[in-house]
Formats: C-alpha cells, sequence, structure tokens
C-alpha cells in the first residue's frame, strides 16, 4: 500500500458507511492474520473448486483479499461492495481493474448475469454486516437469485461467543495491546452486538465502533431454506476441519 507521511487521511465518505477511507487506507495490514498465506489460500483452493470453472459474485468484495487470488486460479469474479473507498483500494492492486464491482448493498443489488453464477460468497463474518435478520434473510434470497440451478453459496463466519459472558457481563475482549483496546459487546436479547477499538497513537486516542448483528449456524440454514438452497457441507475452516460443537467459526455450504 502507498502511503505518504505528510499526506493528510482522504475523508470518509458517508454512502461508505463503516468502511471509508480511514479504514480502507489500514485495511490491508501486512501484520494482519487475515492477510497471511495461510489464511488466504485455503479460502482461494476451496471456493475456486466449489467454481467448478464457473463465474462467482462475491458479497462484500472490499480490498480484494479473497477475489484477486481467486481470479488467479481462473475464476471469473465479479464483486458487490457498498464502500467506493474500499473497491478504490481493490483497483489499486496488480489484476484489480480486470474484477467487475458493482456498488451498493449486496442484501439486494442485482448485477449482470443474475441466475448464471455457480458460486456465490461472503467471507470473514461479513453477513453479521447486516444488522436485521430481514435483511440477512434477503441476502440470502439475493444469492440464491444470483446463481444458476445447482450453484452453492458459501458463508464464513463465527459462532457467537455467548459461552464466554458470564452473568451480567455484556463484552469480550479481543484484543489488548499497549496501544491498543478492543472488544466485542452483546446484547443477548436482541443478537446486536459490535466490535469496539480504543487506540492511542502518539498521544492522541480515538474510538471506533462496528454495528453487527450475530448469528447461528442453524439460523442460517433456515434462512437458507427459506430461499430454496440446502446445506451441503459444514467446515470448522477452509481445510475442511470438522466442525464440533467446540469449533469458533464455520464454512457453510448450501446448494441451490
Amino acid at each position: 500500500m502507498d502511503s505518504c507521511e505528510n499526506q493528510s487521511p482522504e475523508p470518509d465518505a458517508p454512502e461508505d458507511g463503516y468502511f471509508g477511507a480511514s479504514v480502507a487506507a489500514s485495511y490491508d495490514s501486512p501484520t494482519s492474520a487475515m492477510f497471511t498465506p495461510e489464511a488466504v489460500e485455503p479460502a482461494a483452493d476451496l471456493l475456486a473448486r466449489l467454481a467448478a470453472g464457473g463465474p462467482a459474485l462475491e458479497f462484500g468484495i472490499g480490498t480484494g483479499r479473497i477475489a484477486l487470488p481467486l481470479a488467479r486460479r481462473g475464476v471469473p469474479v465479479h464483486g458487490i461492495d457498498l464502500s467506493r473507498a474500499m473497491v478504490k483500494k481493490l483497483r489499486e492492486k496488480p489484476g484489480g481493474d480486470a474484477l467487475g464491482v458493482t456498488i451498493g448493498d449486496f442484501a439486494a443489488t442485482e448485477v449482470e448475469g443474475r441466475g448464471k453464477f455457480s458460486l456465490a460468497y461472503l467471507v470473514f463474518n461479513t453477513i453479521m454486516n447486516l444488522t436485521t435478520q430481514d435483511e440477512q434473510v434477503a441476502c440470502f434470497r439475493n444469492a440464491a437469485d444470483h446463481l444458476a440451478p445447482g450453484g452453492v453459496f458459501v458463508i464464513e463466519v463465527g459462532v457467537p461467543e455467548l459461552r464466554l459472558l458470564p452473568p451480567g457481563q455484556d463484552a469480550v475482549p479481543f484484543q489488548v495491546t499497549p496501544g491498543r483496546w478492543a472488544f466485542d459487546h452483546y446484547d443477548v436479547a436482541t443478537q446486536a452486538m459490535s466490535s469496539n477499538y480504543v487506540e492511542v497513537v502518539g498521544g492522541r486516542g480515538s474510538y471506533r465502533s462496528i454495528p453487527f448483528r450475530y448469528v447461528w449456524p442453524a439460523e442460517l440454514d433456515l434462512m437458507a431454506r427459506l430461499a430454496g438452497m440446502r446445506l451441503r457441507d459444514r467446515w470448522a475452516g477452509w481445510s475442511g476441519e470438522p466442525f464440533t460443537s467446540e469449533s469458533g467459526s464455520h464454512v457453510s455450504v448450501w446448494e441451490k
């Protein structure tokens, strides 16, 4: 990522939602585990096999963390994303200009080729960016509408960590360093949650909060059934590890 020490950060545009220019500028952090080959390559390999030579549609394509390596495997990829700032970062990467991207809400946006995709997918908890059950149900219907018969919809998402909440507690820390503190806040009555970040750089503090709606595997299966899809596979990760009651996340595949 190119940067200039004296350059002022680009202001966030309201239409980019919670993933504006300030987030996009540092999203592709080389220190983040999600960008390591160990995280990216198994995901791209599995998605390429599931695409089976057909086109793929990524909901929340972002900066192309998965779309670009998937395209390098010969899969035609189109993406939907609300954030122009994130897509701008995608365009700056090698091969980024070759990917088709539609700006919009992936729960409702239609793209060219509707009904012909062999694969639609959502990775890294992005389904939870839809903060109501109605929006999540609409996302499944939108995925099914874009898939050809026999096509698959893949979601990677964490299992809600409610087992970490003792009675009377509603927050779970997930990062504590000298300059950064991060925690998830849960409302178990509504399934609303938020990820919250407090950071101190050069003696100046900042706070950022992103809302989500956590969702259970069985609830996702019901959403899929409402959209005319059935569960085909569920693993604990991209390498096909068995999903158990102790798994912290899952990769699920529903077939139209």
